[in-house]
């Protein structure tokens, strides 16, 4: 069985390894990390934005990539389980399985389910985000915070 369509409905996403920590989180206050996250889950009813469970949520950036001005920008956010947090970072759920912290099988399982589709075709949207990953980490890449910008340069925290 094959994706339903060309776009699977949970995709990863790698961060290039030249952006690796550079995110919003990191340079907030607390207290503004957790309105944004909070107004993130509320948005989303408390459930993941992706496959609708409850319980545990993560507030994960939405990026866009400028792949001629090497522009990081970020976009928004949504509300992920902790299992698709784990298919967007993919790479550092192998490194967690590797670790013994993470079943990677229940993390392939979980893209399986949610895209209906078969081992195959998550191996070939992960080779392929892979090798987005590796164009994208040739270059430094500029991190725009777009809206968020003004919060980040009121509190004296570079990105």
């Amino acid at each position: 069985m094959k994706l339903k369509s060309d776009e699977p409905k949970l995709k990863i996403e790698l961060v290039p390894s030249t952006s690796w920590y550079d995110n919003l989180r990191k340079v907030l206050p607390k207290s503004e990390w957790d309105k944004i996250r909070k107004r993130t889950y509320a948005k989303y009813g408390h459930r993941c934005g992706i496959c609708g469970a409850e319980g545990k949520l993560n507030c994960h950036e939405i990026w866009e990539y400028d792949d001629k001005k090497h522009v990081q920008k970020l976009i928004d956010f949504i509300a992920l389980c902790d299992m698709c947090h784990h298919v967007k970072h993919i790479g550092l759920a192998g490194i967690l399985a590797s670790e013994g912290k993470l079943d990677y099988d229940k993390v392939i399982e979980h893209f399986m389910k949610v895209n209906n589709c078969n081992k195959n075709a998550f191996e070939k949207h992960r080779e392929e985000a892979f090798a987005k990953w590796r164009e994208h980490s040739e270059h430094e890449w500029h991190v725009d915070l777009g809206e968020y910008k003004d919060v980040i340069e009121s509190n004296s925290k570079k990105l």
